[in-house]
């Protein structure tokens, strides 16, 4: 029996366009899902950016999200998952109605379960690696864990230029990337929505015996667990629709969303946040 909550759509909210990637990996594991994606891109970086005001504009934006009749939120933002996911689950999920997930605990547990030898790698901007919430998040489930991070700022003005396999990325992940090839890590998470466009050059760089943990991939598949557990899988089976709402720049979003998902992007709304 489908219900009117199977036919609401997974909300995702990002500080910028980085969680794209997280829609891309959604869609390809669930495609008859509505999903509606929200980019504060008039804020965006949210990494410079105090935990205060992080939380205060991640809950502004997700507020403007939930206007929508959703069934479930994806934090696709590394920042704001580290800083506010309590404060949205607690804004959002009061009644147990709509749950919220951010991206770093699907990630940390993949890397967990795909580790051989106990030894971590994880890469991401300079506030993800320095609030460390990766870290802690491995450390407290397996404290016997070494891991190791390391910061590549770099990789997102990179992806989002489209300069996914060339001299100038590879020798930019050569200088991130020998530190921790130096440490015998054998799981790398990438702990960056964008990181995921700069895969082949990752692996190139970090050879075969690395595996690397997509934290948009692990975190598609936890939505589809949650959604099966509750019963909310849309069951249709025409594709799902896409919307787009971003509080600044639709053209450029919508250009190098082309870039992130590999196709042109449906209409690019843009919407207003009141102060």
């Amino acid at each position: 029996m489908v219900t009117n909550r199977q036919e609401r759509a997974i909300g995702i909210f990002d500080s910028g366009i980085g969680g794209l990637t997280v829609l891309k990996a959604i869609a390809e594991l669930m495609p008859a899902e509505h999903i509606v994606y929200m980019g504060d891109t008039a804020r965006v970086p949210y990494g410079s950016k105090s935990a205060a005001m992080v939380t205060r504009c991640a809950t502004q934006a997700v507020g403007r999200l939930m206007t929508i009749p959703l069934k479930m939120v994806v934090i696709a933002c590394n920042t704001a998952s580290a800083c506010s996911l309590g404060a949205l689950v607690e804004t959002v999920d009061r009644t147990g109605a709509v749950p919220v997930i951010g991206v770093i605990g699907p990630g940390a547990h993949e890397a967990l379960a795909r580790s051989r030898n106990g030894r971590i790698g994880v890469i991401g901007t300079d506030s993800t690696i320095r609030q460390g919430a990766y870290q802690h998040v491995v450390k407290t489930l397996a404290p016997d864990t070494m891991v190791t991070a390391q910061a590549c700022p770099l990789f997102v003005p990179l992806a989002e230029e489209g300069w996914v396999d060339n001299e100038v990325t590879e020798a930019a992940a050569r200088r991130y990337l020998d530190p921790l090839r130096t440490r015998n890590i054998d799981t790398l998470i990438l702990g960056c929505t964008h990181y995921p466009l700069l895969k082949g050059v990752i692996a190139t760089v970090m050879g075969p015996d690395v595996q690397l943990i997509d934290s948009a991939e692990a975190t598609a598949r936890e939505v589809k667990a949650l959604l099966h557990a509750r019963g909310l899988e849309r069951a249709s089976g025409e594709p799902g629709k896409h919307a787009f709402m971003v509080t600044d720049a639709p053209e450029r979003f919508a250009r190098v969303g082309e870039i992130f998902l590999g196709r042109p992007l449906e209409r690019v709304e843009l919407v207003i946040l009141q102060a």
